[in-house]
């Protein structure tokens, strides 16, 4: 097993893309903190965790990533729980602000940069305490985008967010290297979960995303899964300040979100707001 005896902390846990990582870290050896803001399914993951045979090697702590108290919270969970900590998996996400560049508020702004970007920050602090504590490295996985990458792959501020992300993955990968501590992105593409559509119509998303890119099926949460096993693991021990691009082809043909998805792109957007993934909490939308 790649990461036995490993203690991984996975924020956005409870769905999606971070708990396919959840469920294959288990299944790899590793003690897992899930972090969730949505306490419900936090825990539904948890207890699907135990009932296929993890029960002592799972744990669940509700977590704001914006709030530092709350990250700094949720690592000493970890270390209480499992004795140590050596990867951090800051995956948590939400759609964020949409809508026309010049019908975004500031506080739907703030809102999404407190959590894509700030919750970024605040994790890769607090975990490279930790690591540097205990003078055995670690591996910090950062979940950014190909939004992130170029103009017309997601929504502004989403947008923003993701290459920010990017960024601090580069500035901490250097500045934590003395440590042996490996920092990295992963960009997924278009990945069928329940943040990706809205929380309604999941099968829809599948059909949509698997003629979205080349690659002839929608992307999967496992695939993200097995990329950040690939970077938690000792078979990356060379790499870190990678921005990981995992989209089935789709930045190689160029994203081009506007015509794909007219809906939901701010060129032909008649709608403006925020949407908050699969937090539990309900979007707060207008129409133009």
């Amino acid at each position: 097993m790649r990461l036995a005896n490993r203690v991984a902390v996975i924020t956005g846990g409870a769905s999606g893309m971070g708990q396919a990582t959840v469920m294959r870290f288990l299944a790899e050896g590793a003690n897992v903190v899930i972090a969730d803001y949505n306490v419900t399914t936090g825990e539904a993951t948890a207890a699907q965790a135990r009932r296929a045979g993890f029960a002592d090697t799972v744990s669940f702590v509700k977590t704001d990533v914006a709030s530092e108290a709350d990250i700094a919270s949720m690592l000493a969970h970890a270390v209480e729980q499992f004795g140590r900590l050596d990867i951090l998996f800051n995956n948590a996400g939400v759609g964020g602000a949409i809508g026309p560049l010049t019908e975004t508020s500031v506080e739907d702004w703030d809102y999404t940069f407190d959590v894509l970007a700030k919750g970024v920050f605040l994790g890769m602090k607090h975990a490279a305490r930790i690591l540097r504590a205990q003078g055995e490295g670690g591996a910090i996985i950062n979940t950014a985008s190909v939004a992130g990458l170029s103009g017309d792959g997601g929504p502004l501020a989403y947008s923003a967010a993701k290459a920010a992300v990017i960024n601090m993955t580069r500035s901490a990968a250097v500045e934590l290297a003395p440590d042996r501590i490996r920092v990295n992105a992963i960009c997924p593409g278009f990945i069928a979960t329940p943040l990706a559509s809205g929380g309604t119509d999941l099968e829809r998303t599948r059909q949509s995303f698997a003629t979205s890119q080349p690659w002839p099926d929608y992307g999967r949460g496992e695939h993200i899964a097995g990329a950040a096993l690939f970077l938690a693991s000792d078979d990356a021990e060379f790499v870190t300040g990678e921005a990981l691009v995992v989209d089935g082809g789709l930045t190689a043909a160029g994203p081009e979100l506007s015509k794909k998805f007219p809906r939901v792109s701010a060129r032909n957007s008649k709608v403006s707001g925020i949407t908050k993934g699969s937090t539990g909490e309900p979007p707060h939308l207008r129409r133009l």
